[in-house]
C-alpha cells in the first residue's frame, strides 16, 4: 500500500505534469478558457493514459528496445483515435469545441513520458494506477485552470455544460456576476500563462512551508579527545 500511496502522490503532488513536469502546456493554456473545455480535455487525457499505460505494460516483454518508441506512439494514438470518435458521437459540440487539440493528445509529452519511464518498466496494475493518478493531477491543474479564467472572463462557472454532459445539464451553469464586456486578458492564453504561474508559486509556497517544518536530524557532537602526555 505504501508503494500506491507514492505513486499516488507523486501523480497528484509532487510530481504533477502541470505543475512539476511542465508537460503538455500547449493544450492546458489554449483549451482552458472554460471549465467544461478543461473537463473534456482532462477527461480524454486521463483515458489515453490509463489505456496506453496497461497496454505498453502487456506488450513491454515482447517490443524490441530498438522500436519500443514508435510501437508506443502507434498504441498511443490507435487510443486517441478510439477517444475522439467517441467524443464525436456522444459530445459533438465538445469535439467542436477542443478543436485540433483533442487529437492532438497523441504528442502530449505526459504520456510517452509515462509509458516510457513507468510502464514499460511495471506490472500491469501499477501501471494502469500510475496512469490514472497522472491523469487526475492533470485534470485537476486544468479543471483550477479553466474554472478561475472562466469567473474572471465571463463571471459564470460550468458555461456550455451541456456540450459534455447533454441537454440535462445546460442548467448547472452557475451565474456569478454580470459582465458587459468580457475580461479579454483571460479568455486568451497569454491570461492562462499567467494562471498557470500563480498556480506553480502556490504550490512553491506549500512545499517550502512543508520542508521547513519537516524536522532536521540532530547534528552530532563531534568531541575532542585530550591527549595526555607523560612527564618525566
Amino acid at each position: 500500500m505504501n508503494e500506491y500511496k507514492q505513486i499516488a502522490l507523486q501523480g497528484l503532488w509532487k510530481n504533477n505534469p502541470g505543475l512539476v513536469q511542465l508537460l503538455g502546456l500547449c493544450p492546458l493554456l489554449a483549451v482552458t478558457a472554460t471549465l467544461t473545455n478543461a473537463l473534456g480535455l482532462g477527461l480524454a487525457t486521463m483515458l489515453v493514459l490509463i489505456g496506453s499505460n496497461v497496454l505498453v505494460s502487456l506488450v513491454k516483454s515482447l517490443v524490441p528496445k530498438e522500436i519500443r518508441i514508435p510501437i508506443f506512439v502507434m498504441i498511443i494514438a490507435a487510443l486517441v483515435t478510439c477517444v475522439q470518435l467517441l467524443v464525436n458521437a456522444y459530445a459533438y459540440g465538445l469535439y467542436l469545441s477542443l478543436g485540433i487539440f483533442l487529437p492532438l493528445i497523441v504528442t502530449n509529452c505526459v504520456i510517452i513520458g509515462r509509458a516510457e519511464a513507468f510502464a514499460s518498466r511495471n506490472s500491469v496494475v501499477k501501471s494502469a494506477f500510475d496512469g490514472f493518478m497522472m491523469g487526475l493531477g492533470f485534470l485537476l491543474v486544468l479543471s483550477v485552470l479553466g474554472a478561475s479564467r472562466e469567473i474572471l472572463s465571463q463571471g459564470t462557472l460550468f458555461a456550455g455544460a451541456d456540450l459534455l454532459l447533454g441537454d440535462w445539464a445546460a442548467d448547472l451553469t452557475i451565474h456569478f456576476w454580470q459582465l458587459d464586456t468580457s475580461f479579454l486578458l483571460a479568455m486568451l492564453p497569454p491570461g492562462a500563462f499567467i494562471a498557470m504561474g500563480f498556480l506553480i508559486a502556490f504550490k512553491n509556497i506549500i512545499d517550502k512551508k512543508l520542508a521547513d517544518r519537516t524536522p532536521t536530524p540532530d547534528t552530532v557532537e563531534v568531541v575532542t579527545r585530550a591527549r595526555v602526555t607523560k612527564v618525566s
